[in-house]
């Protein structure tokens, strides 16, 4: 908190995506941003920003899915050339860790796009820096 008691911002857009992808208010960096696993908290606990005006749709299951499938290609091109497996040994290999690493990064992708969308004062979140 600053002296005059508001919430000290982040430095910069990446700050702000940090703290979103930590789970936390992109605003202040103290307060949960979810309640449930996908369900954001209605206001920051820490510093009271609205997060009601969020709308992240499907973007952050587009960033899981990337992510997760560029990190898993050279697995899988890995198992398929350097080991003798069958069909259904690279299945109970690839797709349990593909359900996990997809499952594990929807949240924090979910929080990064809500961070992005505070930062540039998109779907009803109202900028707060100035001189910008």
């Amino acid at each position: 908190m600053e002296s005059n008691g508001a919430p000290a911002l982040p430095a910069s857009f990446w700050f702000a995506v940090l703290r979103g992808l930590r789970c936390r208010c992109p605003r202040c960096g103290e307060g949960r941003l979810f309640y449930r696993w996908l369900k954001p908290e209605a206001a920051c606990s820490a510093c009271a920003l609205d997060l009601t005006p969020q709308q992240t749709d499907d973007f952050p299951a587009y960033l899981a899915i990337f992510v997760t499938g560029h990190l898993m290609a050279p697995l899988i091109i890995m198992l398929a050339l350097d080991f003798a497996l069958s069909a259904w040994q690279m299945a109970l290999i690839v797709i349990p860790l593909a359900l996990v690493m997809m499952l594990g990064l929807l949240q924090p992708a979910k929080g990064a796009v809500v961070a992005a969308q505070w930062w540039n004062g998109m779907h009803g979140f109202r900028r707060e820096r100035t001189g910008e």
